[in-house]
C-alpha cells in the first residue's frame, strides 16, 4: 500500500485507481466508504468489478438489506459469502485483536475469488481510519489488499463531498460498523447478544433516529446519539424505554457525552480495558 497523497481525493483520482488496477473484489459492507469504491469500481471496470457482502451474526439485518438495494440500483456484479469469524475462539473472546481476526476469515473469503479472477481485494478504508486502533485494517494489507481511498487522498469528508456530487445515496449515511462493535472489550461475542443490540438499534431507527448506537452492558443499553438528538431522545424517553427493553434489556441509559464513533477504543487508551486472559482463547 502507497502513502496517501496529501490532495483532497476527487472522483477522477479514484478512477484513475482503478483504470490502473485491472480486475478488483471490493469488499462492499454497503457503507459511506465501501460503497463509493464499490461505485467508482464497476462505473470504470464493469464485470471486472466484483463486489462482495460478507455475511455473518456482525452484520446487522438493515446493512445486509441495503447491500442488496443499492446493488440492484447501481447495477453491481455482486455476491455474498459467509465468514466464520463466530467459529474462532481468538475473535470470540473479543480482545484488543478481534477486528483482526474478523478481517481474516473475510480475506479467508476473498482470496479465492481473487484468485479466480486474477483480480485485487480492495476495502472501503479512508485515510481517516489510519489514526485508530483497527488491527482489521493489518490483517487485510498484510494479505495484499489495496485501500484506494487512502492511495488517492481520501478523508471521510472526501468521501461524502464526492458521493454527494455523484447523486449516490450514500453519501449522508451514517457511521456503521460490525454488530461486535458495540461489546466492551473482555465481553465474550455470542450470536444472541449480537442479535440483541441488531434489534435494539433497528427499534431506535424506526423511532425516527439516524446516527446512533447501542453498548452492550448485560443487563444496560448505554445509547449514544448525536448531541443535536439528545433533547429530542428525552422527550421521547418512554417509546425510546419501550423499544429497548421489548429486546431483552433491564436498564436504558442515554449517554450525554453523545455519539463517538469508536469510543470503546478510549478503553486503550487509559488503561482500563479488560483483556481476558491468553489461555481462554484456546476454550
Amino acid at each position: 500500500m502507497t502513502g496517501a497523497d496529501p490532495a483532497d481525493g476527487t472522483i477522477e483520482r479514484l478512477s484513475g485507481f482503478f483504470e490502473r488496477s485491472g480486475p478488483v473484489i471490493v469488499a462492499f459492507s454497503g457503507g459511506v466508504d465501501s460503497s463509493l469504491v464499490a461505485w467508482a469500481a464497476n462505473d470504470v471496470l464493469r464485470d471486472d468489478a466484483l463486489c462482495v457482502t460478507a455475511v455473518s451474526p456482525s452484520l446487522a439485518t438493515d446493512e445486509a438489506a441495503d447491500c442488496a438495494a443499492l446493488a440492484a440500483e447501481w447495477g453491481l456484479v455482486w455476491q455474498t459469502v459467509e465468514t466464520d469469524e463466530m467459529t474462532r475462539a481468538a475473535y470470540r473472546i473479543n480482545d484488543t485483536d478481534r477486528c483482526f481476526h474478523c478481517k481474516s476469515a473475510l480475506m479467508d473469503q476473498l482470496e479465492p475469488l481473487a484468485s479466480a479472477r486474477g483480480a485485487l481485494v480492495v476495502l472501503g478504508v479512508n485515510v481517516d481510519d489510519l489514526g485508530d486502533h483497527r488491527p482489521g485494517q493489518h490483517a487485510a494489507r498484510d494479505r495484499g489488499a489495496r485501500f484506494p481511498l487512502v492511495e488517492t487522498g481520501f478523508t471521510k469528508d472526501d468521501v461524502r463531498r464526492v458521493s454527494a456530487d455523484l447523486g449516490l445515496r450514500t453519501w449522508d449515511k451514517p457511521a456503521a460498523a460490525c454488530l461486535a462493535s458495540r461489546l466492551p472489550y473482555g465481553t465474550q461475542v455470542t450470536v444472541p447478544l449480537l442479535a440483541r443490540l441488531d434489534r435494539a438499534e433497528s427499534a431506535l431507527r424506526r423511532l425516527g433516529f439516524g446516527q446512533l448506537r447501542v453498548r452492550d452492558y448485560g443487563d444496560t443499553a448505554r445509547i449514544e446519539l448525536p448531541l443535536d438528538d439528545l433533547a429530542e431522545a428525552v422527550q421521547r424517553r418512554e417509546a425510546i424505554v419501550e423499544a429497548i427493553s421489548g429486546v431483552g434489556y433491564r436498564y436504558v441509559t442515554l449517554d450525554l457525552e453523545g455519539f463517538r464513533s469508536g469510543n470503546l477504543n478510549g478503553a486503550l487508551a487509559d488503561g482500563n480495558c479488560v483483556v481476558p486472559a491468553a489461555s481462554e482463547a484456546n476454550r
